[in-house]
């Protein structure tokens, strides 16, 4: 029998939502949707076509004539009108302009109707903002994955170091602690907590430990 388990982990930017979720619907065999690559491919696509992003009507005429696929696999990969984009939507370009982009209203709905669509077909572990609050508010399970802003700048910079980028760490916490004042002010759907979700701080933790802190959870819902 088909698991219909419905997982929902938000969180700041840089806490690790998507590698632990990714283990987590592995090891409980659940579709993962990485709501983050979403709106990093329509910010991708406004910046290619040099778009202003403060134009929210441009951005939402956008959103609405693009397709984006997440193909399930060992790497999930993230197909922009066909094309794929899976390592450019992970720039620091895109990073630095995707709270932009996803705090526009219109962008954000018909985002969110493909995700909602996605988890009617299957069990899922989806990752995000606003899942527990706004995309999946009946999720069996919801997480609000954390870390401090240095710990998180700290792992971005290893992880883009390894991708031959040269990291200012100060100026990346810097980035790191504007992005997250958008996500949480923006008037659509903010970052923030669930009322019923339960809060990891990751700080000190592995990436075996937090999953294996939510696999515990589902187990005992």
């Amino acid at each position: 029998m088909r698991n219909k388990t419905c997982v929902a982990i938000d969180g700041p930017a840089g806490a690790g939502k998507s590698t632990v979720a990714k283990l987590v619907a592995r090891q409980l065999g659940l579709l993962y949707i990485d709501t983050g690559a979403m709106y990093r491919a329509v910010t991708l696509k406004a910046l290619r076509e040099g778009l202003d992003l403060t134009d929210h009507e441009q951005l939402t005429a956008l959103a609405r004539r693009t397709k984006i696929e997440l193909v399930p696999g060992a790497k999930q990969l993230v197909l922009l009108d066909g094309e794929d984009v899976t390592e450019e939507i992970r720039s620091p370009e895109v990073s630095r302009h995707v709270s932009l982009v996803a705090k526009v209203p219109g962008v954000r709905a018909i985002l969110v109707e493909q995700q909602r669509r996605m988890a009617s077909e299957t069990g899922v572990v989806m990752d995000g903002r606003d899942i527990g609050t706004v995309v999946l508010p009946q999720a069996d399970i919801k997480i609000f994955l954390t870390a401090s802003a240095e710990e998180r700048a700290n792992r971005r910079a290893k992880e883009l170091a390894n991708k031959g980028y040269t990291i200012d760490i100060a100026k990346l916490i810097k980035e790191i602690e504007e992005r997250d004042y958008i996500d949480s002010h923006r008037e659509v759907s903010p970052l923030v907590a669930a009322a019923d979700a339960t809060i990891i701080d990751s700080s000190n933790l592995s990436i075996d430990e937090v999953v294996k802190e939510i696999i515990k959870l589902i187990g005992n819902p």
